[in-house]
């Protein structure tokens, strides 16, 4: 599917590849590259595939063996070949820079040399199997399946339709999986959008993700835990108590979570991976339930549910197109989650061989699990109770096993919220991350760790004493220790999710998901197609059958015209604040193009007229 880019000729070669070969080239080098060469530059685009990496012991040019895409490599003592990975900032057209061009300095404290996720690449395809399924199994299909049944009309046809949301979610995420095995970078849409359609489209999306999408999700996810873990402690009272003391708990667990994920990467991957074994116990264990109750009769609270029985599976089925258009928003919203790992795919080890796998596993097991917990309902609760209640999981424990089971599902339903609010915190710290790497935000939420500076590096470990390097082996990354995390990325994501936690009013802010997201998820995946016309030779460890994303626009449009048509008012809304970052856009690029500007004639000046000494001082 991807083909080696030895095989290419010359004048086919696409942007990525020439950028990665550009340091192998000594004759093609001006001053200014030189010159950058040692500080680097500011921003994650310019890191190379994950085999390119000299800082990798799998690179083949390290270890002498020959590459599976028979790619050149550069190989020096100072890393050369960074920094002629332009930023998409400094190019000239909508992706990466051609060779030869002059490319700015930066802020040493962003650039490659210094502190650098990416350069420490420690996920693995279990990490991002937990990302995506942590994020995907939340609250929704243990909370309130009824959208889905409500609105297919009968048990069978809301299966269907189940399985439908399940396989277009699937054809998204096969989607993003060719574009991060083609652009292995952190940031997911923004750096597709940006490279593709330009910057402003990826400015955009940062703009609606950072300040609404994910703090959003997030809070709703807070407050959800928040209600479960405070009706799993008081038990039925919970419904006439305060919200704040709802929000209180959902605010203990963000910061917790927000803490946890500050500390180190390996602690949140690892408890994402506790989590996500934890989920597919819990809806094994909800499944096998259902099947025992179906086969024994057994209830704990009166007699079985008999409507399984009684009931054709297909009987009162909707007819009304609109009713399936709802059902099937209901649960495309379930599967929700299915882009999480490409935020983190310059961290993977190996993204061209894991990403995939990631994508192809989760999906078919996420479908699966779903289909066979809504299964366990039917057999276990009367279809009126399923269709009229937002605690089904509590609901299906009580009946069962009775009060005790009321109480183990609503610690189940919070602890599965306790996942997802890790894995959407441990991908939007690196959303944040990206854009302040990028200029799109201050550069402070584009640095490492948050009181330490940037070059002190994993060194510091070495110095502290005896305790904290236990706690580093401990809790810490292996190569870099604690704390080498977007500290102060996750602070601004913990701190926008607070506010609309006290604010507590998502009506609106579910129109906006729907609009703004699926905007933004369709115009990423049409870059797909897109990216296929306008550089059919970017090597693609991963390519998806076309059909794949022509699916998933078509969908994407039918749902966004029936949102527009639904709630028109508040689609203009989304619209406006859209448009509102076209400005702020402006505004932050132009300061970060001047400053780019400024360092660029200060880097060719100094090895002119009376600063000629300059030269040797390096």
């Amino acid at each position: 599917m991807s083909r080696p880019y030895s095989n290419l000729q010359p004048h086919a070669r696409d942007s990525l590849e020439l950028a990665s070969l550009a340091s192998s080239s000594p004759g093609r080098r001006t001053s200014s590259s030189s010159t950058s060469s040692r500080s680097g530059i500011s921003s994650s685009r310019k890191l190379s595939l994950e085999e390119d990496d000299p800082l990798d012991d799998r690179n083949p040019a390290v270890s002498g063996r020959p590459g599976p895409h028979n790619r050149s490599f550069s190989v020096s003592s100072t890393f050369d070949f960074a920094s002629n990975l332009f930023p998409l900032s400094s190019t000239t057209g909508n992706g990466y820079a051609p060779i030869g061009a002059p490319i700015s300095t930066s802020n040493g404290q962003n650039a490659l040399g210094g502190g650098s996720l990416e350069k420490h690449k420690t996920l693995t395809y279990l990490n991002g199997l937990s990302l995506i399924v942590g994020l995907i199994i939340g609250s929704g299909i243990f909370s309130s399946p009824s959208q889905v049944n409500v609105n297919a009309g009968s048990p069978g046809a809301s299966l269907i339709v189940w399985a439908i949301a399940g396989l277009l979610a699937w054809t998204g995420a096969a989607s993003y999986a060719e574009l991060g095995g083609a652009i292995p970078l952190n940031g997911g849409a923004q750096v597709y959008l940006s490279k593709i359609f330009g910057e402003l489209f990826g400015f955009l999306f940062t703009w609606c993700a950072v300040m609404v999408l994910k703090p959003g999700s997030s809070a709703i996810i807070s407050i959800i835990m928040g209600e479960y873990l405070v009706r799993a402690a008081i038990g039925a009272e919970a419904e006439n108590i305060s919200p704040w003391i709802n929000k209180s708990v959902a605010l203990v667990g963000l910061f917790g979570v927000t803490l946890l994920n500050c500390i180190s990467t390996k602690l949140g991957t690892r408890m994402g991976d506790m989590f996500m074994f934890f989920k597919f116990v819990a809806l094994l264990g909800v499944t096998v339930i259902g099947i025992v109750v179906a086969v024994t009769g057994f209830s704990a609270s009166g007699q079985a549910n008999q409507d399984w029985k009684t009931i054709g599976w297909f009987e009162g089925t909707s007819t009304n197109a609109s009713s399936w258009a709802v059902a099937l928003y209901a649960g495309l919203w379930a599967f929700d989650g299915w882009d999480n790992t490409n935020y983190v795919v310059g961290e993977f080890r190996n993204p061209s061989r894991d990403l995939p796998r990631v994508i192809h596993t989760a999906m078919p097991l996420v479908i699966l699990s779903y289909i066979l917990a809504n299964v366990a309902y039917f057999f276990v609760l009367p279809i009126k109770a399923i269709n009229g209640s937002n605690t089904v999981a509590v609901m299906f424990g009580s009946k069962v096993f009775g009060p005790i089971g009321s109480l183990i599902l609503a610690l189940i339903v919070s602890a599965s919220c306790f996942g997802a609010l890790n894995a959407t915190t441990f991908t939007s710290g690196r959303l944040v991350y990206v854009a302040g790497k990028e200029g799109y935000l201050p550069e402070i939420f584009g640095k490492i760790g948050a009181w330490r500076s940037e070059d002190r590096g994993m060194n510091t470990i070495r110095t502290r004493n005896w305790a904290s390097k236990k706690l580093a082996k401990m809790f810490g990354d292996e190569e870099t220790g604690l704390f080498f995390t977007p500290i102060n990325a996750m602070v601004l994501n913990a701190a926008l999710t607070a506010c609309y936690i006290f604010v507590g009013e998502f009506g609106t802010l579910l129109t906006f998901y729907g609009v703004a997201g699926y905007t933004f998820y369709f115009l990423t995946v049409l870059g797909l197609i897109v990216l296929r016309v306008r550089e059919p030779n970017l090597e693609r460890p991963y390519r998806t059958w076309i059909t794949t994303p022509i699916i998933f626009c078509c969908v994407s449009l039918f749902l966004l015209s029936r949102a527009i048509f639904a709630e028109p008012l508040q689609t203009v809304v989304v619209i406006a604040f859209i448009g509102v970052g076209v400005p702020i856009y402006y505004w932050r690029i132009r300061g970060r193009d001047k400053g780019m500007k400024r360092e660029r004639s200060d880097s060719v000046g100094e090895g002119h007229g009376w600063k000629f000494w300059k030269r040797f001082q390096r």
